[in-house]
């Protein structure tokens, strides 16, 4: 016989939100035996805030770790920190507890200028949340080095002190990581200029990255090795499924990671047979749906959690939520590994599919149309893979044999 699960009464601060916190885990998935758990860790979290004489409101990320270091004093598992993260999260949901950026006041010439460059971003370039976040790492990167005692020390920045940044940083990362470095960089640089904090323009004095892509053959993966990470998906589990769909989705579509996890259930046009694609600079494209994706996205679906949520794909645990891009690129490396087959990053999917394509007689623009690339030059590194028509256009070998 199973554990009973008694649900004490929350007493304190929280005792109002106590039955909304129970429907909240249970709409994400929480099993009744976790819920329990997590009922007690937040009663204790009252009890807290009532020993403090804290109101709720003033619940900040700095009093949650006291009331962990409390815990962990008092002889109590990790857990119980973990479970007073979670309420804190369903109590910023609903509006009782500030958030972090709220939490986060622009204190100093440094965070003032990181907030203005933010709403920059944000406001004047229409970037995403996701990419503004990279942006300002940089920014705060660089910008660390001329903060001194508490002030910015701006206007004597030069493009040697570029140069400098420059070459002290790209050298700590690959190839893609300085080409990226670089190109968020950039635009700190003209909002400076823009907001007067600089007189030059120092955006141009950024240099580019060495581009060695079309040094060489794009990998896709052969149709054995694509079997392999299929057939490792145990389609009897909702998780398999989901993998699969997923897996099926990027070989098939060549999809990005970041448009697989913005997939919404709202996207799939069943009666068309078609597919809204979110991809990247906000852009909206339609692709048809395969008839073998869109039985593996069925055969996920009629298995999926039923929660508030319309992404597409979920997690298998709970809390039940939209899979990240970094989850979707883990679920690549767990099939790998079933698999038995050397360890391939997601976006070596995207090159299986147009190599796909490309073998089965597809034109080069009708690949660039798939893949949604803006540019037919970028598609143009495809053709190197295609043997059978470079076979045409090589000339005869004139000397003796070697």
């Amino acid at each position: 016989m199973g554990r009973l699960v008694c649900a004490s009464a929350v007493c304190g601060p929280l005792a109002a939100f106590s039955a909304g916190y129970r429907s909240w885990l249970a709409a994400r998935g929480y099993a009744p035996r976790t819920i329990g758990d997590r009922m007690r860790d937040f009663n204790a979290l009252s009890r807290w805030l009532e020993c403090e004489g804290l109101a709720v409101e003033l619940l900040t990320p700095e009093r949650v770790e006291e009331f962990s270091a409390a815990r962990r004093g008092a002889g109590c598992s990790r857990r119980s920190a973990r479970g007073a993260r979670l309420a804190v999260g369903f109590l910023r949901e609903g509006g009782l507890v500030p958030t972090v950026s709220a939490v986060m006041v622009a204190e100093g010439p440094l965070e003032e200028l990181l907030a203005g460059y933010w709403r920059y971003l944000a406001r004047e370039r229409g970037l995403a949340e996701s990419t503004i976040c990279r942006y300002e790492r940089v920014a705060r990167l660089f910008l660390g080095d001329h903060e001194l005692g508490g002030e910015l020390v701006l206007q004597r920045l030069s493009a040697a002190d570029v140069s400098g940044f420059l070459a002290r940083e790209c050298p700590k990362r690959t190839v893609s990581g300085a080409r990226d470095l670089v190109a968020e960089l950039r635009p700190l640089l003209r909002y400076l200029h823009v907001a007067g904090l600089i007189s030059l323009p120092l955006r141009w004095a950024v240099p580019g990255v060495a581009d060695l892509r079309d040094r060489s053959l794009p990998r896709g993966l052969e149709p054995a090795t694509v079997a392999k990470l299929l057939r490792s998906c145990d389609r009897r589990r909702t998780v398999g499924r989901r993998d699969y769909a997923l897996l099926l989705v990027m070989v098939r579509l060549g999809l990005r990671v970041g448009e697989v996890a913005a997939l919404q259930l709202d996207d799939l046009d069943w009666r068309a047979g078609e597919m809204l694609i979110h991809g990247k600079g906000n852009r909206q494209d339609r692709l048809p749906m395969p008839v073998d994706v869109g039985e593996a996205l069925v055969g996920y679906l009629r298995r999926r959690q039923t929660i508030d949520c319309r992404r597409a794909f979920l997690t298998a645990r709970a809390p039940a939520g939209p899979l990240s891009a970094s989850a979707i690129k883990a679920v690549v490396r767990a099939a790998c590994v079933r698999a038995g087959v050397a360890p391939v990053g997601a976006h070596r999917l995207r090159h299986t599919a147009a190599t796909q394509m490309l073998r089965a007689g597809a034109s080069l623009p009708e690949i660039a149309q798939v893949l949604r690339h803006r540019k037919l030059e970028t598609t143009a590194i495809y053709a190197k893979v295609d043997r059978e028509a470079l076979l045409g256009l090589a000339r005869p070998w004139l000397g003796g044999a070697a």
